[in-house]
């Protein structure tokens, strides 16, 4: 008699349960330690125990290094020496500091894989709009029930959970991160093969937000999230072959939006496959749609675990990977890049775990990632199948373009331990310039019909 109570009582708890998490937001005390003991971005501002990492006192200024004309960045750290090397040999010392995908590494290729590590500093800074923008996050925004999309954020737009409180939020931030605005990048994709043999795929990628874009109309931008044009302009076979996405903030309301204009054919059509584990574009098999910055997309068709915080040794500063005096020759090899033009420091990170929920479909059955928590970018991830085996490990060579206040990296890098193969994607050290900002974006700009003229050989 009473069974069907109990089944309402149940059903209205998961609601509540979902509506709380709905409303789940940083409470005052912990907002009060934004710029206080914690940094403004949400990281630790104290160094750890043993000084190894130091305290964060503001990032690096616009100014730290040189920047040539067409903007490549200077070293800051240049005469900076290695303080140790981790290599296969001395692998035990360390291992309590390393992923489980950089001890695979070494597994994989003993002789040539390592990881110079150097001192830590602690580099990243965004602009002061940014750090009152996540301040604002951290009071507004909120998951929607489902976790698969953003509400209140329209009024900061950066940084969604600056103090997260599970898995899913933190993935957010890297979702959310700042990018410096409106960009253009010309840079390579290369898919060495098994001998490091290697064709390069020259790509001009262009990326609009709904902060930077005034005649994007209101009800459009209050859900919109990026706006993004990718063109592929060399080899010959491929040249002209353009893709479009628009990216949302409730992907449930509306979900990502992708084109391709096919420049053989002459004709623009929907791409739903540009998402999730389709394939990635001219990839060689290599990568998903969902690898490209490490991790994009709509989170939904995994449950989020967060483990915690690690210290680890993650890629960081990684200036001379950039260095326009370093060739793609230089840093594609057999097996992995060139690991004597690595930077390894030790940080801190936020590792979260995804795990493919039950009747869902990806490649990837469970997924880890390494967030460096001073910029929210994951810096390394082990990806699994579905049997359970470590499969590929991704890196991102990170280093900020300071001259901009801008956290990013040099490439990332997918090593596929079963092919012994790997992919980089934006490799810019050979081209005519580096990332350019303050690209002026319409809407316009980004519309399937605009694709023909983008895409003309």
């Amino acid at each position: 008699m009473n069974k069907p109570k109990i089944q309402l009582h149940g059903i209205a708890l998961v609601l509540s349960l979902l509506a709380g998490h709905a409303l789940a937001a940083a409470t005052p005390d912990e907002l009060a330690k934004l710029g206080t003991s914690l940094t403004p971005l949400g990281a630790e501002k104290a160094g750890n125990a043993d000084g190894s990492i130091p305290a964060w006192t503001g990032g690096l200024k616009p100014d730290a290094a040189p920047v040539t004309a067409n903007g490549f960045l200077g070293d800051p750290y240049a005469g900076e020496q290695p303080l140790f090397t981790i290599t296969a040999k001395n692998l035990d010392q360390y291992r309590a500091r390393l992923s489980e995908g950089q001890l695979a590494m070494f597994q994989r290729y003993p002789d040539s894989y390592r990881m110079p590590v150097y001192t830590s500093h602690r580099s990243n800074a965004v602009p002061e709009a940014i750090y009152a923008a996540a301040k604002v996050s951290a009071q507004k925004t909120r998951l929607i029930p489902c976790g698969n999309g953003l509400e209140g954020f329209t009024d900061s737009r950066y940084y969604a959970f600056p103090i997260p409180h599970d898995g899913l939020e933190v993935v957010w931030n890297h979702i959310t991160r700042y990018r410096g605005g409106n960009l253009r990048r010309l840079y390579v994709q290369a898919a060495p093969q098994v001998n490091g043999s290697y064709s390069l795929v020259n790509f001009e990628d262009e990326v609009a937000f709904p902060d930077k874009m005034p005649d994007l109309p209101a009800d459009t931008a209050a859900n919109a999230l990026l706006y993004f044009k990718q063109q592929i302009t060399a080899p010959a076979r491929l040249a002209g072959n353009v893709l479009l996405v628009h990216d949302f903030l409730d992907q449930v309301k509306q979900p990502r939006m992708a084109w391709i204009y096919n420049a053989g054919q002459r004709r623009v059509r929907r791409a739903p496959q540009v998402a999730y584990d389709g394939p990635g574009t001219a990839a060689d098999g290599l990568r998903t749609s969902d690898n490209f910055d490490m991790y994009n997309g709509a989170p939904d068709r995994y449950d989020w675990k967060l483990i915690g915080k690690k210290e680890l040794y993650i890629p960081y500063n990684n200036f001379r990977l950039a260095a326009p005096t370093v060739k793609y020759a230089d840093i594609l090899k057999a097996g992995h890049t060139n690991p004597e033009l690595a930077r390894y420091e030790l940080h801190r990170v936020w590792v979260v775990e995804a795990t493919l929920k039950s009747g869902e479909r990806n490649i990837y059955a469970k997924r880890r990632f390494y967030l460096d928590e001073d910029s929210w970018q994951i810096a390394m991830s082990d990806l699994y199948d579905g049997r359970g085996q470590l499969w590929r490990v991704g890196r991102a060579m990170l280093m900020p373009y300071y001259q901009r206040e801008v956290p990013a990296y040099a490439f990332e890098e997918l090593d596929d331990l079963i092919a012994g193969r790997y992919i980089v994607t934006g490799l810019s050290n050979e081209e005519k310039t580096f990332v350019q900002f303050d690209l002026k974006a319409s809407p316009a700009d980004f519309t399937p019909s605009a694709l023909r003229s983008t895409g003309v050989r």
